[in-house]
């Protein structure tokens, strides 16, 4: 690909598939390093700091899937 051809399929429906593919695929890595983290004992602000959210965005969006694949959580 050279320098002025763009990564976007040209058919609208292939593009908006794939960043929906890519948005799926990016909740499952942050479903998979957030659950990781938290099993090495990272805290809830030590997460949202590398996600670049809030505390209480990462908290919301993982902690029920966490409590229910058993992850032990910490307190602050």
């Amino acid at each position: 690909m050279s320098g002025t051809e763009s990564p976007v399929p040209a058919d609208p429906a292939d593009a908006l598939a794939a960043v929906a593919a890519l948005r799926r695929l990016a909740d499952r890595i942050e479903d998979a390093a957030v659950e990781q983290a938290m099993r090495e004992g990272w805290s809830w602000p030590q997460v949202a700091e590398a996600l670049g959210v809030t505390r209480q965005a990462v908290h919301k969006k993982h902690a029920k899937r966490l409590v229910d694949a058993g992850v032990k959580l910490r307190r602050r």
